[in-house]
């Protein structure tokens, strides 16, 4: 009976050893981090495609080529100078073209936030079920990626803005400044989803 009593303590121990080793790293909570949402609200799916040519090439042309008009905004010369074609024509010789392409399917929820963060404040590790467009106000925040194998920091200052990707893209955001940070976030996500899903620590991040 004792025998069988020292083989149940043992076989308990190693299991126990075994567990301690092979724990999962667990998800960080926020602090000192407050995140207020200013306006909610609900949007149909839309398709949505700007286009700006802010320097068609055109100067570069003799005089009188290409021929005007324009036929659209978004033409712009061909190589030789001859005809108008779209911007992303093989032909197309722009110089600067800006450009957005907005898709959605299905309902959407549109979240405006305002972030707070106290000096040493943390978001903890997170992501979203959509992206998240991210704009200082005040101070400085440091942010690091979920699956950066060297943890590199990326710091945004006041009028600086960033893009989250969210979905598999795993983050944190922390306040590694002496005074309070800022920042006001436009997110869009699917029409009820959770706004926020914690997540793992980055093993390559010693915080």
């Amino acid at each position: 009976m004792r025998t069988r009593l020292r083989w149940l303590i043992g076989s308990v121990t190693v299991v126990g050893c075994i567990w301690a080793g092979v724990r999962p790293v667990l998800a960080t909570p926020a602090s000192g981090f407050t995140s207020t949402s200013l306006a909610v609200g609900r949007v149909g799916d839309f398709a949505v495609m700007h286009t700006l040519v802010l320097d068609d090439g055109s100067a570069n042309c003799p005089a009188g080529q290409p021929p005007s008009p324009r036929p659209a905004s978004f033409f712009v010369p061909t190589r030789d100078c001859l005809g108008w074609v779209p911007m992303n024509h093989p032909l197309a010789v722009a110089q600067n073209v800006w450009q957005s392409t907005q898709n959605t399917k299905g309902d959407s929820d549109l979240y405006v936030q305002s972030n707070v963060w106290v000096a040493g404040g943390t978001t903890g590790w997170h992501t979203h079920p959509g992206h998240s467009l991210i704009t200082v106000t005040a101070g400085t925040v440091t942010a690091y990626e979920g699956n950066e194998p060297t943890c590199t920091p990326k710091v945004y200052t006041v009028g600086m803005t960033f893009v989250d990707e969210g979905g598999d893209h795993v983050h944190v955001i922390r306040n590694e400044g002496a005074v309070e940070a800022r920042t006001i976030t436009v997110q869009l996500l699917p029409a009820g989803a959770t706004r926020r899903i914690d997540a793992s620590a980055n093993p390559a991040c010693s915080f």
